[in-house]
């Protein structure tokens, strides 16, 4: 399950058929289908590209464009990777918008599922959207590989019980935020001492998942919930909300939310009378340079996966963390933005891995037999990529799971905060 490292040739013709361009050739692969319609095996014939597709949040909820820092990574670890089998390149298509929603989910998939050349998928970025996504590619006989999905409800409850949105051919390099809740409340209870709490959420699979699962385990340690609130992602003034936290008298809040609700949130608790000293919590998706350089995020507490990646190398290119970071400069004039662009980049060359394993040639054409890229993904263990030691269970679950938790000190310097954990978890 070990593969050299890319040679400098096989890299420059590699970039020449990737990413926007759509592959080497503007024919799709051939493929192999049953009389139902199902694909079994595609073909790629010499001069085209063995067909994948990046499904990530490239806009906001108001439309506004992202960074784009997992389709970033997942262009760069195909360049680093190589050719399959030394023969052929892999096309990623058009980048797909998930748009951070169920409809974006659902309509991305279907974009793909049209396409019986794509064999596999990294994404989505949003667990929502692969709550609509997953059933598609599922059903198509297509794998997808999320780098930053957490919702427990796309794998399983790490007890053996799968969840409501678990469907075979799904599996994420990112945790199961079961361990970021439990990571959480185990901060929250024992090092900072607190014994109430408040949490919000906006309804849907991350941020209510992850606010739940924070509040089971913290009622597990005996603490007191003072009130779990879903708050609406287009409101602007949230004092009524803050009124009904602050009637709790909390010691702290967790508010697993993505940016422009988390921004707000923070920035009227900061200004809301008798809140003062209430410990704001943030997770994952807080965890940008563009949050932090807000001056009123100052002090807050921020979970994620662990970011200390050192000298972590990925299996199948060599690449460390600093390496791929400097990729990103020469791409695209900056570092690697967000929690999870290295967790894209390892499940990129896990999905190239386990084509590559389960393909094999027929003359000059270059055959891929769907079913044993799942059995593939299905056995994956002791891979030892950027993140750390990757282990796929049954339901897809790959990640490590090492969560850290920091302090964040100084807007100014928000790289230097992403360093400054203050707690560990590891299951």
């Amino acid at each position: 399950m070990r593969r050299s490292s890319t040679s400098p040739g096989l890299v420059a013709a590699l970039v020449v058929c990737i990413l926007l361009a759509g592959g080497c050739s503007d024919s799709p692969s051939d493929v192999d289908s049953e009389a139902s319609g199902s694909v079994d095996v595609v073909r790629v014939s010499p001069g085209q590209a063995v067909q994948i597709r990046s499904i990530s949040t490239l806009s906001d909820r108001n439309g506004e464009p992202t960074q784009m820092t997992i389709m970033h990574a997942v262009a760069i670890a195909i360049e680093d990777y190589g050719l399959i089998h030394g023969r052929f390149a892999v096309g990623l298509g058009e980048p797909l918008d998930d748009l951070c929603s169920a409809e974006g989910g659902e309509a991305a998939a279907m974009e793909v599922v049209a396409d019986s050349s794509v064999v596999g998928v990294i994404g989505p970025s949003c667990s929502v959207a692969s709550t609509e996504a997953a059933p598609l590619i599922s059903r198509a006989g297509m794998v997808l590989i999320s780098s930053s999905n957490t919702s427990p409800a796309l794998t399983s409850n790490l007890a053996g019980v799968p969840g409501d949105h678990y469907y075979p051919g799904y599996y994420r390099t990112a945790h199961n935020d079961l361990y970021q809740g439990r990571a959480v409340a185990d901060f929250i209870h024992e090092d900072l001492g607190h014994g109430r709490v408040a949490a919000v959420h906006i309804g849907e699979a991350y941020t209510e998942g992850l606010a739940q699962a924070f509040l089971d385990a913290f009622e597990q340690h005996g603490g007191i919930v003072t009130s779990f609130i879903e708050i609406d992602p287009e409101a602007t003034d949230l004092m009524p909300v803050l009124a009904e936290i602050a009637s709790g008298s909390p010691d702290a809040l967790f508010m697993p939310l993505f940016s422009s609700e988390g921004r707000s949130l923070a920035e009227q608790a900061r200004a809301f009378d008798g809140l003062e000293d209430l410990t704001l919590i943030g997770a994952d998706s807080l965890l940008t340079s563009q949050f932090l350089e807000l001056d009123f995020t100052r002090g807050m507490y921020l979970a994620g996966p662990d970011l200390r990646f050192g000298e972590n190398a990925n299996w199948a290119t060599g690449a460390n963390a600093e390496q791929i970071s400097q990729r990103f400069l020469a791409r695209i004039g900056e570092s690697p933005d967000g929690a999870f662009w290295a967790h894209a980049y390892d499940a990129t060359t896990l999905l190239l891995d386990a084509i590559t394993a389960s393909s094999h040639l027929e003359g000059q054409v270059l055959a891929i037999d769907r079913a044993a890229v799942r059995q593939y993904l299905n056995q994956v263990e002791d891979l030892e990529g950027v993140i750390g030691t990757i282990d796929c269970d049954e339901f897809g679950d790959c990640s490590p799971a090492k969560i850290s938790i920091i302090k964040h000190l100084d807007p100014g310097n928000p790289e230097a905060s992403l360093g400054n954990v203050v707690y560990e978890f590891s299951p």
